[in-house]
């Protein structure tokens, strides 16, 4: 250790200073994001995503007299079918459908096939396979019987199993997992260029970066494009390469995405090119004044040695702005122009997935578009940035990231808030169900993240009064590391130059004896290849001095580098949160799902029979018969399946009475499900009869419309409750 400097007390020895001020801060953020957690969960209104099958006809699991001549779904939402999306097999597997499946009376939540005349008496199992109007693969099997259950060979559990190939399916999930990685790279590490760290274009290790995000994400776009029809499909690996059902794809929401992400790749190839180009050169500015080199441990573009004249100091500053406006322009051009491509590539994952299904579509794609680009500006910039500690960045360009990190994270609370409500919609759904309790994981994660980067803007703080203070004492030479002197950097340089004195001496003496000695002293080879090694041996130590960095350096390199591996988890939760149905829809579908034979529709116990009759009034303001009276509605047995309904309408004195028309339907508001239409048929004077199949437990809504006239009729509502 040098004598002449004092020795400093241990930065860690100095005692942290209360702050109150921002304590109470983050203790009102988190209240007030707390609150309006509890907020959108508790008034959440329903939305769609990932079809749930709610009603089949014949109804699962049921027995039918005669023989039916088709097979019909309703979905909770649009689903797009293949020739072979509904499959029936009768007893012995053998297909009894006429194939084709098509949507029943147009309508696109629907999913129909025709059956072959002449089916025996049997059980018969019906495997039907969907796209929801969200990309995601949906599908299931079940069983009906004709005029007595049988046994069967068909075994619904292994049709569902074997839907999908587990190699195509790791392909494809793993497609999915790498793109999100590598938008993330590409997006987080040009902006982190672009905005904090410029001159790190002309960094190899940079370059290479920003192309292994390029080159991950037109590779992931690649797989998922050739492994999307296999997996739709069920179809095995053998048919990655089928360019039939590769064009298929291309017809699909999700291939006309991957589309538009392939020719968006094309033009970021090109925005890349210029990035380097334009950045990865020196400017004129740094040239003149010195720049610091890029293996410097605290570089200082711009900065030049002071003369004492305010004017001329004032003068060369107008000089420098002046040789840098060309770069502000390129770097201002550039990233308007990444920005409109970054919002491009996300609107690729936006328009084919939850966001573009549900309520408010309007508001959920622009939200989901600034949710990326803030995930992608945050976790990319982070690897970027501890690959930019371990080449000379320093306090200048942790600072600058640390802002964007805080307005990135900001984003994606606010964003991420309202996809919370969207998708889940309440507690029982964020904790019952696996898209709730990704959620959770992923939210739990993020929050390490933040804490970690808390730290890490302790580290940058640290760096920026270290800096502050050792430009103050650069003319002595010491170096500062906040309000201490770095001992640890100092006693290298000390060390250093011990090593080389020698070397240096003698250099400095054949330098200065090297015309005289020229004529009467030989070169000595060995002495020569000595002062070689040493020469290199000090280059080598300035670089890893360099890469090393001060304890300061390293501090905020192992918080960034512990935000970076957290990021990596957080991606993966991304990337499973999107292959899983929504809180509610999975609610809808697990109530909906098909349960073994004999049991009824919604896997539960069986309800006992019970008959329930409402009696709901109307008024349809005319003055014909029937134009003001009772409508009676009897539902037996009021449980979840089929169900037997009659509609008698009496007029004020209670007497049976025809009107021209009646309609009936039921909704479960709870669950966002209805109306589901029954079609009634007139049994009697003022009597209709029909039969509704409820797919749900719950409090239900039963709307009866009365026309007594061409322009007169009424509609009035009544709740009913139906067992599970």
């Amino acid at each position: 250790m040098s004598p002449l400097r004092p020795t400093p007390p241990s930065p860690r020895s100095a005692p942290t200073a209360p702050l109150p001020a921002p304590l109470r801060r983050v203790r009102t953020w988190l209240a007030t994001l707390g609150a309006l957690l509890v907020l959108l969960l508790a008034t959440a209104a329903p939305a769609s995503a990932h079809a749930a099958l709610l009603q089949t006809d014949p109804a699962q699991n049921s027995v039918v007299a005669t023989e039916p001549t088709a097979v019909t779904l309703t979905f909770s939402e649009t689903v797009s079918l293949s020739s072979d999306s509904v499959r029936v097999l009768d007893p012995s597997g053998k297909a009894v459908d006429l194939g084709n499946p098509g949507h029943a009376g147009g309508r696109g939540d629907t999913a129909s096939v025709g059956l072959r005349p002449g089916l025996g008496n049997g059980t018969y199992t019906v495997a039907w396979r969907a796209v929801s109007a969200d990309t995601h693969v949906v599908g299931g099997a079940f069983t009906f019987s004709i005029g007595a259950a049988s046994s069967t060979t068909v075994s619904t559990t292994q049709l569902q199993n074997s839907e999908i190939d587990g190699t195509v399916a790791a392909l494809y999930g793993t497609g999915r997992a790498v793109a999100y990685g590598a938008f993330a790279l590409l997006v987080g590490a040009a902006a982190f260029v672009l905005i904090c760290w410029p001159r790190g274009a002309r960094l190899q290790s940079v370059q290479r970066l920003l192309m292994t995000g390029w080159v991950g994400l037109l590779a992931a776009t690649v797989t998922v494009l050739l492994a999307r029809g296999p997996y739709e499909h069920g179809s095995g690996f053998s048919q990655v390469f089928d360019l039939t059902l590769v064009r298929g794809t291309l017809d699909e929401r999700l291939g006309t995405a991957l589309a538009a992400r392939l020719l968006l790749l094309a033009a970021a190839g090109v925005f890349l090119s210029l990035l380097v180009g334009q950045l990865g050169q020196e400017s004129p500015a740094a040239a003149t004044a010195g720049t610091a080199p890029t293996t410097g441990t605290a570089p200082t573009t711009g900065t030049a040695a002071t003369t004492g004249d305010p004017e001329e100091e004032e003068l060369r500053r107008l000089e420098q702005r002046a040789a840098e406006r060309p770069q502000r322009e390129a770097r201002l051009a550039l990233g308007i122009g990444g920005a409109v491509l970054a919002l491009g590539l996300a609107a690729t994952w936006a328009a084919a997935d939850h966001a573009a299904v549900g309520i408010q579509v309007g508001l959920a794609l622009p939200l989901d578009m600034l949710h990326l680009m803030a995930m992608a500006c945050w976790l990319g910039g982070l690897v970027t940035l501890v690959l930019a500690l371990r080449n000379g960045a320093g306090a200048r360009e942790a600072g600058r990231f640390s802002t964007v990190a805080l307005t990135a994270v900001s984003t994606l609370v606010a964003t991420g808030l309202y996809q919370a409500w969207r998708g889940v919609g309440s507690w029982s759904a964020l904790t019952g169900t696996n898209y709730g309790q990704l959620l959770l994981v992923k939210v739990g994660l993020v929050l390490v993240m933040v804490g970690t980067a808390w730290f890490s803007r302790r580290w940058t703080g640290r760096l920026r009064q270290a800096a502050a203070a050792g430009a103050s004492t650069a003319a002595t030479g010491t170096a500062v590391d906040g309000a201490a002197v770095d001992e640890a950097a100092a006693d290298d340089l000390v060390d250093a130059a011990v090593t080389a004195s020698p070397a240096e001496q003698a250099g400095s003496t054949d330098t200065e004896t090297a015309g005289s000695a020229a004529s009467t002293t030989p070169v000595d080879p060995a002495r020569e290849a000595q002062l070689a090694r040493q020469r290199a041996a000090l280059a080598t130590a300035e670089v890893h001095r360099a890469q090393r960095g001060t304890p300061l350096q390293a501090g905020l390199r192992r918080s960034v580098l512990i935000e970076a591996i957290v990021a990596i988890g957080v991606l993966i939760t991304t990337t499973l949160l999107t292959n899983s149905a929504p809180g509610r829809t999975a609610a809808v579908a697990a109530a909906s799902a098909p349960s073994a034979p004999g049991a009824p529709a919604g896997g539960s116990s069986p309800a006992a029979p019970r008959t329930v009759q409402l009696k709901i009034p109307y008024d349809t303001g005319g003055t014909e018969a029937g134009a003001k009276g009772t409508a009676l509605l009897t539902v037996n047995p009021a449980t979840t399946g089929a169900n037997q309904l009659t509609l008698e309408v009496t007029d004020t004195g209670g007497k049976p009475v025809d009107v021209p028309e009646t309609q009936l339907s039921f909704t479960l508001p709870d669950r966002d499900l209805g109306p589901l239409p029954v079609t009634l048929a007139k049994s009697g004077t003022g009597r209709w009869t029909g039969t509704a199949q409820i797919p749900l437990g719950g409090e239900w809504v039963a709307a009866v419309v009365v026309r007594s006239s061409p322009i007169d009729q009424d509609t009035e509502t009544k709740q009913l409750t139906i067992g599970g």
